[in-house]
């Protein structure tokens, strides 16, 4: 009958006390206790013979000791500062991206152009009626527009040429509503514009109406006839300048 092993003990694999190890070990050991005892005796003996020395080394240690400890801390406390501006600016770039989604969202207010009061003509004096007529002429592109109504103006009170090149004579009657430009007025004016000024466009503007015998005049004659409506038409904007309704045409012989 055969004899059992134990598992944990192979053949050839057996543990040995090794003597040389051991006793090796207790010599190191011995060794670093002694030359411990021997730092520490040298240490003491040193501080006894010189007490400046070793307090001063002692302050020295404590204080690096002290200094390493804060900036051990000072490092940590940076680390946190630097987390902490970190999510912040994280923080300040979101809420900016949340107001401009929220810009982008909100209806943009478009400012609507204030609508241009009319000029109420009628209650201008004749001088005002007559500048106002020539700033229509310059805002309409005539180059060279001059008021000369007054006495001894011939039926002329602005001058200018228009954009095209021809010369424009205009007459302004600032009249009521209930005040008519007759066709009196129209041949006074008929009389002058052509052969005294030299007219190649003929305009009467008027702040009333015109009789029917004015216009009737005005057609033969080639002469523009520009009432309250066509006026009001015209500053607006509504209505092209009366001089490109107006040919060069003289005045039928006769």
């Amino acid at each position: 009958m055969g004899i059992q092993m134990r598992r944990g003990v192979r053949e050839g694999h057996r543990s040995e006390f090794d003597v040389r190890r051991t006793a090796l070990g207790f010599v190191l050991l011995a060794l670093l206790v002694c030359g411990a005892g021997l730092a520490a005796r040298t240490v003491l003996e040193s501080a006894g013979r010189h007490p400046v020395i070793a307090v001063a080394s002692i302050v020295v240690l404590v204080a690096g000791a002290v200094a390493l400890l804060r900036r051990r801390r000072s490092r940590r406390a940076a680390a946190r500062a630097a987390a902490a501006a970190v999510e912040t600016a994280y923080e300040v770039v979101d809420a900016a991206l949340e107001e401009a989604s929220a810009a982008e969202a909100a209806p943009v207010p478009v400012a609507v152009p204030e609508q241009a009061r009319p000029v109420d003509y009628a209650a201008m004096d004749p001088y005002d009626f007559e500048e106002a007529v020539a700033g229509l002429c310059r805002r309409d592109g005539c180059p060279d527009v001059e008021v000369v109504g007054g006495a001894g103006d011939l039926g002329a009170d602005v001058l200018a040429t228009t954009p095209d090149g021809r010369r424009l004579v205009v007459q302004c009657k600032r009249y009521t509503s209930d005040n008519k430009v007759g066709s009196q007025d129209l041949q006074r004016f008929g009389g002058t514009c052509y052969a005294v000024h030299e007219a190649e466009v003929a305009v009467v503007v008027t702040t009333g109406e015109f009789t029917e015998p004015a216009l009737d005049y005005a057609e033969q004659c080639g002469i523009v006839c520009v009432g309250l409506d066509e006026l009001t038409a015209w500053s607006e904007g509504a209505a092209a300048p009366p001089w490109y309704a107006g040919a060069a045409v003289q005045p039928a012989e006769g």
